[in-house]
């Protein structure tokens, strides 16, 4: 009795995301952090240019994973933005 060997047409196959073989994958690439690198803006709290980048037009701190940073510069730009609003120089609230 003969068996296939790997007949790839038996079974629909998955990828890592699950998907089945007749759908189109997206790869989504993974974008660099903004705040890191040669000619990268150094975190400050009285910069408050940089800080409104990331802040919501409402005065809240965007997640990591909507603006690219990496975890270390999340957690420096999460303590200047918080400095920067007990020094009144970025609102706590924009209404």
């Amino acid at each position: 009795m003969a068996f296939p060997q790997n007949d790839s047409s038996s079974a629909p196959q998955t990828d890592a995301a699950g998907a089945a073989a007749g759908r189109k994958v997206f790869l989504r690439r993974r974008k660099s952090c903004p705040l890191t690198g040669q000619n990268a803006p150094k975190v400050d709290y009285k910069d408050v240019k940089l800080l409104q980048r990331f802040t919501s037009e409402r005065g809240k701190i965007m997640p990591a994973r909507i603006t690219s940073v990496c975890a270390k510069k999340q957690r420096e730009l999460s303590t200047a933005v918080k400095r920067a609003r007990n020094l009144a120089l970025v609102p706590y609230v924009v209404q």
